[in-house]
């Protein structure tokens, strides 16, 4: 039994003895691994330290040891920027809270991030701190670390806080006397930080540093000799963001101190913030060259200043102008002093803006208002202005010279005091004019009769009464037309006024008009004999003269005034020589009718008489019984013309040459050649009753009966019906009943649809409902021209081309208006047909096609210079349209030597459009300054025209014109909202270049 206890105790204690030994040698391994990795920790082999932490830790279970292990993982974590590194030592901080690198986790770690820099971060952990378990020294450490990373977070009261905690250390105190200087410098406190800064002056470190700050603390105490002495010290040792500063301080020292020439070099090298300027720095500058007489540089610098909305800015718009003025760049000045003068910080200079502004915009003109009313708003702003009667009268004269009458009427009739009436009746008449121009003649008389009834200046009075009485004859009132004429003649200023040359001319014109042939003949007669330059107009004259002496049967004056227009050699001179054929005629000479109209064929093959010449020399060998040369001639006047208007009537009169002569057969072949073709026309009829005598005279009834029943429009049985019905409706057309007539007409239609005159009737029905303005007339001009040229024809072209016009409906006046250019004998409806094709082929953005009409147009000599402007407009239009400048710029040069009123305008404006185009700003700018103070009425076109400046502007380098421009643009002329967006999208892309080197515009 002893042995077994023996055994059993020996057992025991070498057993327990062997495990103590086996656990005492694994902690005493992991603490050796321990230490291994706490020296790569040391040595910053952060990664390979972490994994043999974290290995010690999984094979121990001793607890300080494991808490350790957990720390310093975590602690690696931080460094290399784990992305679970807060977690790991939050975990750390959570798990071991008894441990004692609690406290020292968050002091290292603090500072391991105030170490990269890294602010934000370091102050999460500082925060963590218990500060009662520091030491003194690591309490300082912690205090200005912690101030330094509030300094550096912008946390200017905080950093404060902790640095006046080290300020009397012996480790940290210097910095943080420094960096509370520097605080307090921010601050503008400079008394405060020149304490500071005074106690750290003399340590060799801060030494440079302290220079510049003291130079801009001198600076901002208005110090400014000091400034300069201490800047111009700091400048070698200062590095270029530093030296950049000191420039911007010494220049803008010189600037307050009035020493600008000292102060551009200075001012011109500064930087900027961040590589930008801002207006403040291009206005110093700027000034100071302005106070040099160095306007161009002045300029230079001004003109930088976008967007300004303060005193500085006003200021820099005020001397901008005045640059502007003294290197005689009006243009540029009144836009200066017009946004000076809409600034409230100062008013003295608002107000000297203003009157400077008012000044050019009467010298040069305004796009943005009219002239009048700038001067007029001057003076209701300012009443006391000492320069008060210079602008009241420039008020007057602006009235007339601003051209802009429309706004210049409104404004003298708000105010129609007895100082403005002679300024009323000139505004009022050269409104009237413009009013004639654009075409609202209505309007213009209306305003003619206003300039007129003042009666304060003879010679506007005399003027206004000549273009009341032109007005009066394009509306067609002829009797009052004339009555005006002769009321003009009747002021002793008339013969002074450029109008008195064409008086008699005019007058003529209202005597013809009104068919009182006689006294036009003798008013075309004293036109003639006082007429010199107008080559075109004297041909007209002596032409009217000729057929107005050939309506009162005075046959020799009518062939001696043919004569006189065939030798000008200008137009219409086989019109002449056709009529001269004709007077022989009634003068009995029919052998020299003959001979002339032979040589008439000759000379001008293609005149639009030839027709005519044939059928009246037909007719003349008819008369004088030469039969042959009578039928050859009807039978060339049928082949050149099959569808023409003497068709019909050739082909009739051979039938009636053929009868006469006893040639039956012949003559029935052509009366139903006639009824074949031309069925339901005048000459058709004409041939059924004579061919009716052929076939009685030869006892063939029966035939003529067979015949005439194929015929729809001859009923034998109802003709005496319809003869009595078509009698009643007749009477009441001519009689000039419309209303009776209308329900005639349309009873003998519809009583008579294939009735011997239904023709007629159709057309009379037409003109009856056409003259209602009823639309009712349209489908009976459309029977009209549906059937064989006929008598009718063309003036059914031209007034369904007329009612389709004025309706607008282009797709159906097109083919009418080509139809009229090819068949009309009057050479004035196919002028009008070619110039109403051109318009509605444009319309329509048939482009091609209006090119085409409109070089019609241009071509024909006597197209008036009204048409010609259309004709031309219409040629540039359709060129920009499909994107042909070069085209759109020769038809727009045409154009300008033509047009008036809103054309001109147009003209101009791509004038300057083409010459920036060309980069020719300047020349560019000219032409819009001309359209601003010639055609200011023209808003649109004004408008347009500032955006082109504003670009010219930007290409010579002037932003401040530009942007200012484009600005104007954007507010005053919203009622244009394709040219605002033009101006914002001009606007934007300058902004965002400008942007770029100035920092006070807001993109």
């Amino acid at each position: 039994m002893q042995k077994y206890f023996l055994s059993l105790f020996l057992f025991l204690f070498f057993g327990i003895t062997s495990i103590f030994a086996q656990q005492s040698a694994i902690y005493t391994n992991d603490l050796a691994d321990y230490n291994k990795a706490l020296t790569l920790f040391n040595n910053k082999q952060y990664l390979s330290a972490q994994i043999l932490f974290d290995k010690v830790k999984q094979e121990n279970s001793n607890p300080e040891l494991e808490a350790d292990c957990t720390y310093y993982s975590a602690n690696c974590a931080i460094r290399l920027n784990q992305n679970n590194a807060d977690e790991k030592m939050e975990s750390f901080v959570k798990n071991y809270p008894t441990s004692t690198k609690q406290n020292l986790a968050f002091t290292e770690v603090a500072t391991y991030y105030f170490e990269q820099g890294k602010y934000p971060q370091a102050l999460e952990w500082f925060d963590k701190v218990d500060e009662s378990t520091l030491t003194k020294d690591e309490l300082d450490k912690y205090n200005f670390y912690k101030g330094y990373s509030f300094f550096n977070s912008g946390k200017k009261k905080e950093a404060t806080q902790y640095f006046n905690k080290v300020v009397n250390t012996q480790e940290y105190g210097s910095q943080a006397k420094y960096y509370l200087g520097f605080l307090a410098y921010e601050g503008d406190d400079y008394k405060e930080a020149t304490k500071y800064f005074d106690q750290v002056s003399g340590e060799e470190k801060y030494k440079e540093k302290l220079s510049y700050f003291q130079a801009d603390m001198n600076f901002k105490l208005g110090k400014f000799d000091k400034a300069i002495e201490l800047g111009k010290a700091a400048m070698n040792s200062s590095n270029a963001m530093e030296k950049s500063e000191l420039n911007k301080i010494i220049g803008e020292s010189y600037f307050n101190l009035k020493k600008y020439n000292e102060a551009i070099p200075f001012l011109k090298e500064y930087k900027g913030k961040k590589g930008k300027w801002n207006n403040t720095d291009y206005y110093q500058l700027g000034y100071a060259f302005y106070k040099q007489n160095d306007f161009e540089n002045a300029i230079t610098q001004f003109n930088k200043i976008i967007d300004g909305k303060d005193f500085v800015a006003q200021n820099a718009y005020y001397h901008l102008g005045e640059s502007y003025l003294k290197t005689d760049k009006k243009q540029q000045a009144l836009n200066a002093f017009k946004n000076a003068s809409e600034m409230t910080f100062d008013t003295k200079i608002q107000e000297d803006a203003y009157l400077n502004y008012a000044r050019l915009s009467y010298d040069i003109g305004n796009s943005y208002q009219s002239v009048p009313d700038v001067l007029n708003g001057f003076m209701t702003k300012y009443p006391l202005n000492p320069n008060k009667s210079e602008i009241e009268n420039l008020l007057i004269n602006s009235y007339i010279t601003s051209k802009n009458y429309k706004e210049a009427l409104i404004l003298l009739e708000r105010n129609k005091s007895f100082g403005n009436k002679t300024a009323y009746q000139k505004v009022a008449f050269y409104r009237g004019l413009e009013l004639f121009t654009d075409g609202n003649y209505k309007e213009a008389l209306a305003i003619f009769k206003k300039s007129i009834a003042e009666q304060k200046d003879g010679n506007f009075s005399a003027r206004g009464t000549f273009w009341k009485a032109e007005t009066e004859y394009v509306l067609d009132d002829f009797t009052n037309a004339l009555l005006s004429f002769k009321q003009f003649l009747g002021y002793p200023e008339a013969k002074e006024t450029t109008e008195f040359a064409n008086v008699n001319y005019n007058i003529a014109y209202s005597h013809f008009k009104l068919k009182e042939y006689e006294q036009a003949g003798n008013f075309f007669q004293k036109y003639i004999e006082v007429s010199k330059d107008d080559k075109t107009r004297l041909t007209d004259a002596y032409l009217r003269l000729a057929d107005s002496r050939f309506v009162t049967t005075k046959y020799s004056s009518a062939l001696e005034a043919y004569d006189k227009a065939i030798i000008l050699k200008t137009f219409d001179a086989d019109y002449a020589a056709f009529q001269k054929a004709i007077c022989y005629g009634f003068m009995g000479k029919n052998d020299k009718k003959i001979s002339d109209f032979n040589q008439f064929l000759k000379t001008y093959p293609k005149s639009q008489y030839r027709d005519d010449a044939l059928f009246e020399l037909a007719n003349t060998y008819t008369a004088e019984n030469e039969t042959s040369s009578s039928i050859k001639t009807y039978d060339q006047l049928i082949a050149e013309n099959s569808n023409g208007s003497y068709t019909s009537k050739a082909i009739l009169r051979q039938g009636l040459i053929y009868y006469n002569a006893d040639k039956d057969e012949q003559a029935l072949t052509k009366f139903k050649k006639v009824v074949a073709d031309f069925p339901k026309s005048e000459e058709a009829l004409e041939a059924v009753k004579t061919a009716r005598l052929i076939y009685v005279d030869n006892g063939k009834v029966d035939e003529y009966a067979t015949w005439v029943k194929s015929l729809d429009f001859v009923e034998i049985s109802d003709s005496d019906l319809d003869n009595d019905s078509w009698e009643a409706a007749e009477k009441q057309y001519l009689q000039g009943n419309n209303k009776q007539a209308i329900t005639n007409l349309n009873s003998y239609i519809k009583t008579f649809p294939n009735g011997i005159r239904i023709l007629k009737a159709n057309f009379y029905l037409a003109e009856s409902y056409f003259k209602e303005e009823s639309a009712n007339s349209i489908p009976y001009y459309e029977f009209t021209i549906s059937k064989s040229r006929n008598e009718y024809t063309e003036q059914a072209l031209s007034r369904l081309c007329q009612i389709y016009l004025r309706n607008t409906n282009y797709v159906k006046a097109i083919p009418v208006l080509l139809r009229l250019e090819i068949e009309a004998d009057f050479p004035q409806n196919k002028t009008y047909a070619q110039a109403n094709l051109m318009k509605s082929y444009y319309t329509e953005k048939d482009y091609a096609n209006s090119v085409i009409y409109a070089e019609k147009v241009l071509e024909n000599p006597k197209t008036e210079d009204k048409i010609k402007s259309d004709a031309q407009i219409i040629v540039a239009r359709s060129a920009i349209k499909v994107g042909d400048e070069a085209k759109a710029k020769i038809a727009y040069a045409k154009l300008q030597k033509i047009a008036k009123g809103e054309l001109a305008a147009e003209a101009l404006f791509y004038e300057a459009h083409f010459k920036n185009a060309a980069s020719q700003f300047e020349d560019s700018n000219k032409v819009v300054q001309k359209l601003a103070k010639d055609y200011s009425g023209y808003k649109y076109f004004g408008a347009k025209g500032l955006v082109v400046m504003a670009k010219n502007f930007y290409g010579l380098k002037d932003s401040f014109q530009a942007t200012y421009i484009l600005e104007s643009v954007i507010k005053n002329f919203t009622d244009y909202t394709d040219v605002v967006d033009e101006a914002k999208q001009e606007l934007d892309l300058i902004k965002v270049e400008e942007a770029k080197t100035n920092s006070s515009i807001s993109k």
